[in-house]
């Protein structure tokens, strides 16, 4: 059992308020084993309010700067990150049951890919712009207080801090209690990239707790928030009366849409296995299908032949495709949605209900695919979170976006197709912040967010980088 008792603060490992009467502290969680291979410290007002107030004061030092100085820090934290690659990797393997190949060549990078990402942003950021009679200069918002989730911790951890340094924010972090040991790690990579005290300071704990004890803090002058819709709106609510800034990236219900030109025997798949990647926690994954009616049974066979064959197993097991979902909370809701879909007449093309065989202890889900789903069932509305993809057929391209745009989500849309004006339409017609097109990836300065109840305002890139940012009119006379 590994003890993370302490928070970092003002530059130090600090014993948490509680810890003097061995109160308040949680287990976490291995999901492949269900037992506990770590334990943190879980804080209070008392340890939100100290970090806040190191951080308030640290601020107006760093926020005065130089871009060579920050630049100089990014380069250290950059440095320290790459010597630790292996323990986050490892990290992230035992707090979310990531497979070891996904840890280490996604997972763990993915904070290395924002933290250099800011570094070459920042080295060109028009902090000052001058026009004809007046000035706009970029400063600093001030202390700003990070709520991250557990489905890519060092992702989000990196793609809030990273932009913040550069901008010459101080902050708090609170990472998820579920998945802390790599958040504690990355504390360690920033002490020992010599961050100035009180620039980045750590309180573990949970949301109605720390959580909102930041978002309401008078001296947080914003809150940066990845999670739930619902949390989302707890923390919108909390914030409100100091009116701070509030960024929030929530949930999604992406639409991935396949015209009838494309190669089905290669897009479905594809399609399967991006909606499946990390146990499908992830909130702009592509859970609901979109294929030509005349076609649906084709595609049906298809990705259930594909789901079929994916190796679902522990993390650290050669050849395996997605390891457990991340609690058993977690994994008992995505049972509750598969059942739904089985009551609401979806018809169960693979996987369905309970562990897969062979594995009779951890929080492991069957990859499922409904076929013969309308855009009214359950599973079409709300975000599982799990390996579950829906399959809905549309008539034409219209009905398509007109389904795809049938949510109250917006972070992400897919869309594949052989003509280039089909697809142009369709990407202009539906509503969400990125629009994968025939297979595109990952870009760390493409801005991420989206619409509706996906959030506010963008991560990642010079977009993210001006959330930290406030605006100043300088008008000459």
């Amino acid at each position: 059992m590994r003890d993370y008792l302490n928070f970092y603060v003002n530059g130090a490992w600090t014993p948490s308020s509680g810890q003097a009467s061995g109160d308040a502290t949680l287990d976490v969680i291995d999901p492949s084993t269900e037992r506990p291979f770590a334990r943190i410290a879980v804080g209070a007002q008392a340890d939100v309010d100290a970090a806040v107030a190191a951080a308030r004061r640290a601020f107006p030092a760093f926020a005065a700067s130089t871009v060579a100085d920050r630049m100089l820090l990014l380069g250290r934290i950059i440095e320290a990150y790459k010597a630790r690659l292996g323990d986050l990797a490892e990290a992230v393997r035992l707090e979310m049951g990531a497979p070891a190949r996904l840890a280490g060549n996604a997972q763990a990078p993915a904070g290395l890919a924002h933290l250099a990402t800011a570094q070459a942003l920042l080295d060109r950021f028009p902090f000052v712009e001058d026009h004809d009679g007046y000035s706009i200069r970029r400063e600093p918002i001030g202390v700003v207080a990070m709520v991250t989730p557990w489905n890519w911790p060092l992702n989000q951890i990196a793609c809030k801090v990273a932009p913040a340094i550069a901008a010459g924010c101080t902050m708090v972090l609170k990472p998820s209690e579920i998945a802390p040991v790599s958040a504690m790690i990355f504390a360690e990579i920033m002490d020992a990239a010599g961050t100035p005290p009180g620039v980045f300071n750590l309180v573990n704990g949970d949301g109605p707790t720390v959580g909102a004890a930041l978002a309401r803090h008078p001296d947080v002058d914003m809150v940066s928030f990845t999670g739930s819709t619902r949390a989302g709106v707890e923390v919108a609510i909390g914030a409100a009366p100091t009116v701070k800034r509030v960024a929030q990236e929530l949930g999604g219900k992406s639409p991935n849409i396949l015209l009838d030109d494309v190669d089905f025997a290669r897009a479905v798949p594809a399609a399967v296995h991006r909606c499946m990647n990390n146990s499908g926690q992830s909130c702009n994954a592509p859970t609901r299908l979109l294929v030509p009616r005349a076609r649906a049974a084709d595609v049906a066979d298809i990705a259930a032949a594909t789901a079929n064959s994916i190796v679902v197993g522990p993390p650290s097991d050669d050849g395996v495709g997605i390891g457990p979902v991340v609690s058993e909370r977690q994994w008992t809701r995505i049972q509750e949605l598969i059942e739904s879909g089985m009551r609401e007449s979806a018809r169960l093309a693979a996987g369905g209900p309970g562990r897969p065989q062979g594995l009779n202890a951890g929080y492991y889900v069957r990859p499922t695919v409904f076929a013969d789903v309308n855009n009214e069932m359950t599973i079409a509305r709300e975000e599982i979170f799990g390996p579950v993809l829906v399959i809905i057929p549309y008539t034409d391209d219209n009905d398509a976006i007109r389904i795809a745009n049938d949510t109250p989500y917006g972070l992400s849309a897919y869309v594949s197709g052989g003509d280039a004006d089909r697809v142009e339409k369709i990407v202009a017609g539906v509503r969400a912040g990125q629009v994968h097109v025939n297979g595109g990836g990952t870009s760390f300065e493409a801005p991420f967010g989206g619409y509706k109840a996906s959030g506010n305002g963008r991560e990642w890139g010079v977009h993210g980088m001006s959330e930290f940012l406030e605006t100043k009119a300088v008008i000459a006379a």
